[in-house]
């Protein structure tokens, strides 16, 4: 008889159909058969039997092949995945780490990998002494500590580091959160002041006025005479999505055409933006615009360069007065007559500067949320001191200059990033007043990815740190009043270009997180909510439409000066990314001038006889030359990659672990405070899927 496996009852299970009839015979000389399902009776006796050991080892290796296929599977999956690893954070394939060199800042990586490097190492050491035998139980020799020498051991630990938290680390920590205190005080009595200042002068309606009509001439053959040469200038580089409307828009300025000249100064790289370029400058020359196309071949210097070299020219010497606009600025046909009138019967006079306006400010939250500091900064900061002081800092385009206070303050210089506040600042010390007319906009683009504005920041920040480092003993040696140069060493500059992203990252993303381990040092509750809440209430104060946003500016404002203080430590060192200038990207948003522009273009088919009769043969061949580079322009897509802000990102990690140590000690508010804080800092700093396609 064959043996009984153990198999054949989990065999005869798996296979269990309908249900057991057990049927039992009177006879006690016959045996007791039991039917496991309704059509076993009839089947032959030996096929009721288990299964024999031959099909058991067949159903054991299908199975094994399963589970190996299943672990194999697996083992690629873990393959592709640390090859991924492998390819993102040693090789570095398809990361792109801005504002730094390759060989720099890999501080948290390296930190990430001996981190797994250790931990498989003590992995290792786990199984070794598994297979080893190397228990505790097993060496009775080996001492095993008890419950109370652990505890006793834990408590003497926690006592030391309690007294060396007291004595060596609370000190230094408190001392540095009473200084920024201190700085985040006088920094909000600044903001408050110029607020009132604001307050007093929408209350009193102060504001630059033209008396009466300054182009009105009594002689009737000096028509035209009272209006000044006017020269304008349209720096660009490699500005494809907005060179057309801004050149449309400054050819529509009202002014008399013999006494108006346009200089589109481009420093474009690419030929076939330079074609376009020339394209629409030859289109409105045609139309009788007296307009001239300049370009470089030699980008040094970068928007200062350009500029210096444009006021080179010999026919420039003519000219009383010079526009300037960046290549996405659009400014109203009335512009000029606007702003060159306050000039007239004020010689001290050197700089009119209009506001800005932004087309795009609703596009999303970063441009809501960079509306919001603009606005403070045109309608509160530059209007109260150009009302109270006569002096602010040039904001490099929609602004018009006296080309003598231009040429006696030592013209545009290459020595920094911020060649409009560099003039500004020479300007003030050789006595030049300035006006600010916040009625008179200018339309405008705001950065539209965190990656733009990001860079925008920081040149806006470094650039500051580095006037200051060479202007600071001309103004210590200028002729000017004291009080004059008090305010641009104590206010302009230091307090606020150095100490508001000081103490803004010190305070709020070094100090506040390190309270939550070092309760000794913990800030008072009006520093961390009341006053903040404050200050952003006064920031929105210009652009009441923005209230709904007060918390996310709160948080992005911190998220920010992670980038702004790095950029001011830069500039104040002179580090090497101070001196790099990269050109804010633009997306060329609609606005009424490009609405203008598209009417233009649908009667272009019935002008363009009339421009071609006038026109020679070689104009004539120029422009069909250029039509036909624009046909052949053919736009490559450009390899998304992903950016990894490891600045952002570890300070997310640090103010998250922070607010889970402050929910565990139950500290309330902080918890809240620190979690949306971390949160902003996370999404920001895990920004690993690059910016969004245009």
């Amino acid at each position: 008889m064959a043996p009984r496996l153990d198999f054949s009852d989990w065999w005869a299970k798996e296979n269990r159909k309908g249900t057991p009839v057990v049927v039992k015979m009177e006879n006690p000389n016959y045996s007791v058969v039991e039917i496991d399902g309704p059509d076993a009776a009839f089947r032959p006796v030996e096929k009721s039997r288990g299964k024999n050991a031959k099909q058991v080892t067949w159903v054991l290796l299908l199975k094994a092949n399963r589970a190996v296929g299943c672990v194999a599977w697996l083992a690629a999956v873990l393959w592709a995945l640390l090859g991924t690893v492998k390819k993102r954070l040693i090789f570095r394939q398809g990361v792109a780490v801005e504002s730094e060199k390759m060989g720099k800042g890999r501080l948290l990586f390296r930190v990430i990998r001996a981190f797994l490097v250790t931990s498989l190492v003590i992995l290792g050491f786990e199984v070794v002494t598994y297979f080893k035998g190397w228990h505790y139980f097993e060496h009775p020799n080996l001492h095993i500590p008890q419950t109370t020498d652990v505890h006793g051991l834990l408590h003497m630990i926690y006592v030391a580091w309690l007294t060396f938290r007291a004595d060596y680390i609370a000190p230094p920590i408190q001392a540095l959160s009473k200084f920024c205190v201190a700085l985040f005080l006088i920094q909000s009595v600044d903001r408050m002041i110029l607020c009132l200042g604001c307050l007093w002068i929408k209350y009193k309606k102060v504001k630059p006025r033209i008396q009466g009509d300054p182009f009105k001439s009594d002689d009737a053959e000096g028509i035209g005479c009272e209006y000044p040469m006017v020269l304008v200038q349209i720096p660009m580089c490699n500005e494809r999505e907005v060179y057309e409307q801004s050149i449309s828009a400054v050819c529509r300025i009202d002014w008399p055409k013999d006494r108006l000249l346009i200089q589109v100064l481009d420093d474009s790289d690419s030929e076939s933006i330079q074609c376009l370029i020339k394209a629409e400058v030859s289109k409105w020359s045609q139309r009788g615009v007296n307009i001239i196309y300049r370009h470089r071949l030699v980008r040094t210097g970068y928007k200062a360069g350009n500029l210096k070299s444009a006021m080179s020219c010999d026919y420039v010497k003519g000219y009383e007065f010079v526009a300037i606009f960046d290549a996405d600025f659009q400014p109203n046909p009335d512009f000029l007559k606007q702003t060159v009138p306050h000039f007239k019967d004020n010689p001290e006079l050197g700089l009119v500067q209009a506001r800005w306006v932004f087309v795009n400010k609703d596009e999303n939250l970063l441009t809501r949320l960079q509306n919001i500091n603009l606005c403070f900064h045109f309608e509160v900061e530059q209007q109260v001191n150009g009302a109270f002081l006569n002096f602010f800092g040039f904001n490099g385009t929609a602004g018009v200059w006296r080309i003598k206070a231009l040429e006696e303050s030592g013209g545009w210089l290459e020595r920094t990033t911020v060649e409009d506040m560099d003039i500004a600042v020479r300007a003030h010390l050789n006595g030049w007043k300035f006006i600010f007319l916040n009625d008179v906009k200018v339309l405008c683009e705001l950065p539209e990815s965190y990656e733009a504005y990001k860079k925008q920041q920081h040149r806006w920040h470094s650039g500051p740190m580095q006037l200051f480092r060479l202007c600071l003993p001309a103004i210590v040696t200028s002729k000017i009043s004291a009080w004059k140069k008090a305010n641009l060493i104590l206010l302009f500059f230091l307090l606020r270009k150095l100490i508001l992203p000081f103490y803004s990252f010190t305070l709020f993303c070094i100090i506040l997180p390190l309270t939550m381990f070092v309760p000794e040092a913990e800030l008072p509750m009006w520093v961390i909510c009341y006053v903040p809440v404050f200050m952003s209430f006064l920031n929105i104060f210009p652009a009441p439409k923005s209230l709904p946003f007060i918390v996310p500016y709160l948080l992005f404002e911190n998220t920010m000066s992670v980038t702004k203080f790095n950029a001011m430590i830069s500039g104040l060192f002179q580090l090497g990314s101070s001196y790099e200038w990269v050109v804010t990207k633009k997306a060329g948003r609609s606005s009424e001038s490009d609405l203008l522009a598209a009417a233009e273009r649908e009667t272009k088919s019935t002008n363009q006889q009339q421009i071609t009769r006038g026109a020679s043969e070689s104009e004539l061949l120029e422009l069909t030359k250029l039509k036909e580079q624009q046909k052949e322009v053919t736009f490559t897509p450009v390899k998304k990659t992903n950016k990894i802000y490891r600045k952002e990102l570890v300070l997310a990690f640090l103010l998250l672990t922070a607010s889970l140590r402050s929910l565990l000690a139950a500290q309330g508010v902080h918890f809240y405070f620190l979690l949306f804080q971390g949160v902003t800092f996370l999404l920001v700093g895990l920004d690993l899927i690059g910016e969004q396609m245009s």
